[in-house]
């Protein structure tokens, strides 16, 4: 029987001390043939070279950091399989958890398997079960530091880019992810994307893999994920729920520009607006294309956003009052977009 082929994409950046483990576990995954392609996203170390001879792997990127959605791109484009997984390199996956997604992924109206990615330093406890994704565009990883309780797959509104597969065929319908988000959200479009296609999303349990995962606070990080955050929300949300949405949101921005002031990285901010105005027309064309594409209305796939933030991991003054809020707000913008 011919196995299914799954070419793993992982990405060589910096000096990732995961890195050959995660290389020799998707290797040594059960019922599927793998292909890894490692892409030199910016490596400092010799483990791309010293990688590159063994069997199975397949090397590409030129050393050149392309970010997360660039260097995903040059590895799809390079690899053979007709299963895609995208696996961080700081993520080691079990042996069945490969084919276990695929099995999922063969199911009807499935877009996007993912894995239930545990922590490492405590695998008893998850990463991420699937990653949520708020009305307003802000997005985090699910069921952080919680135990696992499901039994069944369940739908999530985005897949964590961390560990997630999908067709081929699906991926180059969507076009693979857009270079410009570089780091942040590029998981989010495409997990919105495909429920705006009519499939599904969907987190799976005994899928699993363990995560070295930092949640890192710098500038740098603030200002793509604020800027990624617009043109996130700008390009996929349609105009009649920008236009409802728009109090809100004008709030929620005031409210990061003062977080920005207080926290120090205001320039930051601003330098995510002055970038989202200099790439206004690529913003406006790409909105134009994802708007033609979508199969599903606004109102159907908008059922997988949140109104409520429940997450340690963003801060958010008054958060109960808040979330009261933005559930009351949300539950009359729903019925009309």
């Amino acid at each position: 029987m011919t196995l299914p082929k799954v070419s793993a994409i992982v990405l060589a950046w910096k000096a990732e001390p995961f890195l050959v483990r995660c290389v020799e576990a998707l290797l040594a995954s059960e019922k599927v043939e793998v292909e890894v392609v490692l892409v030199d996203n910016g490596c400092t170390t010799d483990d791309v070279r010293n990688l590159s001879a063994t069997p199975g792997v397949v090397v590409a990127g030129t050393g050149v950091n392309q970010g997360f959605s660039g260097g995903c791109n040059v590895g799809v484009a390079a690899s053979s399989g007709d299963y895609v997984a995208l696996i961080n390199s700081d993520l080691v996956v079990e042996p069945h958890t490969l084919a276990r997604l695929v099995e999922e992924l063969e199911k009807p109206g499935i877009g996007i398997a993912a894995g239930a990615v545990r922590l490492a330093e405590d695998p008893s406890l998850l990463n991420s079960l699937g990653n949520r994704v708020h009305v307003l565009g802000i997005s985090w990883v699910g069921g952080f530091k919680e135990k696992e309780t499901r039994t069944q797959p369940t739908e999530t509104a985005g897949a964590m880019g961390a560990c997630a597969v999908l067709t081929r065929e699906h991926w180059d319908r969507l076009g693979g992810f857009d270079p410009h988000y570089f780091a942040y959200f590029e998981d989010a479009d495409i997990s919105l994307r495909t429920w705006r296609l009519g499939l599904k999303v969907v987190n799976v349990p005994d899928a699993t893999a363990v995560h070295r995962y930092e949640f890192s606070r710098n500038s740098f990080k603030y200002y793509l994920v604020e800027r990624n955050r617009l043109l996130f929300i700008g390009t996929l949300w349609g105009w009649r729920a920008l236009l409802l949405l728009s109090p809100a949101l004008l709030a929620l921005e005031l409210g990061m520009v003062l977080l920005a002031a207080k926290q120090g990285w205001l320039p930051d901010k601003v330098r995510g607006w002055t970038w989202l105005w200099a790439h206004r027309k690529h913003i406006l064309d790409r909105r134009h294309r994802l708007q033609q594409e979508k199969t599903v209305r606004d109102r159907e796939w908008m059922r997988v956003l949140t109104p409520v933030i429940e997450t340690p991991l963003v801060e958010v003054p008054a958060r109960g009052l808040v979330n009261k809020l933005v559930s009351a707000y949300w539950a009359v913008v729903r019925r009309l977009v």
